[in-house]
């Protein structure tokens, strides 16, 4: 059986960072997801799908991302229910996330893309909280993420064999 949910969208308030009587932490926030399809008046709806996030990731989540922040998430559905203060079974559905992804920069001199903040196991992590520096030192001097730094060069690139990783 499979259970895998994969959404690419806008944060619809700030999250909500909480800690358990444990103190871990936990925090849940809406992902705004478009829809691929328009209505019958040509516009684009979206689903609001709401998300939560454990432990470290959770915090760094809480500090990074904001209202409208673009994220990418990587997890599973559940689903639960509790009894209200009415007595009432409610049911929620929810995206447990695995990881997030920060899909665009903080700010204009932000060097946050792409960064993962979940269990990727393949090397990404949150490069500041693990206490390096190659997340302070990408793209340094580049006022355009999109911007191609050999572009004007002209000159050949020099790349030894040692260099490839294939």
């Amino acid at each position: 059986m499979m259970n895998r949910v994969v959404l690419v969208g806008r944060l619809t308030k700030d999250p909500d960072l909480r800690y358990t009587p444990n103190g871990v932490p936990v925090a849940n926030f809406t992902l705004a997801v478009n829809r691929t399809f328009t209505n019958q008046q040509g516009e684009r709806e979206a689903d609001f799908v709401n998300c939560v996030i454990w432990r470290r990731p959770a915090e760094n989540v809480a500090n990074f991302l904001k209202k409208g922040s673009l994220a990418g998430v990587d997890g599973r559905l559940q689903t639960r229910s509790y009894d209200d203060q009415n007595g009432k079974r409610v049911y929620v559905t929810e995206v447990v996330a695995d990881s997030v992804q920060f899909l665009e920069p903080r700010g204009a001199a932000s060097q946050d893309r792409g960064r993962d903040v979940g269990g990727n196991p393949y090397g990404g992590g949150d490069q500041r909280s693990q206490g390096s520096s190659y997340g302070d030192q990408r793209n340094q001097g580049y006022t355009r993420t999109d911007e191609d730094p050999f572009s004007n060069d002209g000159q050949p690139i020099d790349i030894s064999d040692d260099d490839l990783p294939f």
